[in-house]
């Protein structure tokens, strides 16, 4: 193990802990992804909320673990070949995680290359365009007179809730029986917009079934319970 003491990052959050994984983020749905799959396989990290409101993100100390200025980041004292790594976007994360566990991902390469394409769905389908949609239902973006640009979010939303909702019949998770990174990386964002966004009505959530039965059950694990709120907020 190295002495983490060497990362500008560690100037600005100091490791308590420098033997365990080093988690930088902040409760939304991307940055729980990674809190959520940590508490998961249950392994020994330490976390460090990167608070937006004094724009920690910009800061040159978070900048050296995630050059795009995003959360989640981590630092793996304990990377391959024995030495550190520095990881950002929360989808490669949810990758070197299950990579490294064993855990939440199939080792059958035909599933595994499932899984990692309902991971793609969510980073270049769910994120982006809930993401937009909240823009538009709560943030500036509601004020802006041409309802065109909502309307096309609004309906973007309900198309992606289709395929999903599609797919989940009959199935217990997104990888049928098999709980993984799949749900890890989608489910934090339907309760984004659930409950930051407060756009179920305006996109008739309820008549998605099975995206609601799943969803659920995804709330209901203890490990997603005490994902949500790491790390804690001051």
């Amino acid at each position: 193990m190295s002495n983490l003491s060497s990362y500008a990052v560690t100037e600005k959050w100091p490791a308590t802990h420098p033997e365990r994984l080093q988690l930088y983020s902040l409760p939304t749905p991307n940055g729980v992804k990674a809190s959520i799959m940590l508490e998961e396989i249950e392994l020994a990290y330490e976390p460090h909320l990167v608070d937006f409101g004094e724009k920690d993100q910009f800061t040159a100390e978070f900048l050296s673990v995630s050059p795009n200025n995003k959360i989640p980041a981590i630092l793996d004292p304990n990377g391959p070949h024995g030495q550190p790594l520095a990881l950002f976007e929360s989808g490669a994360i949810l990758v070197y995680l299950a990579e490294k566990s064993g855990q939440l991902m199939p080792r059958d390469p035909a599933e595994r290359y499932q899984c990692l394409q309902w991971l793609m769905f969510q980073i270049g389908g769910i994120g982006p365009m809930f993401g937009q949609l909240g823009y538009f239902v709560k943030f500036d973006g509601k004020d802006v007179e041409d309802q065109r640009p909502r309307q096309r979010y609004i309906d973007e939303t309900k198309r992606l809730l289709g395929v999903l909702d599609k797919h989940l019949k009959g199935k217990d998770w997104i990888m049928d029986g098999k709980y993984s990174i799949a749900d890890i990386a989608v489910f934090p964002w339907i309760r984004g917009m659930l409950e930051f966004y407060e756009a179920g009505p305006l996109v008739e959530f309820e008549n998605f079934t099975q995206v609601r039965r799943v969803y659920d059950a995804f709330m209901a694990r203890p490990a997603v319970q005490r994902g949500l709120e790491i790390p804690a907020r001051d």
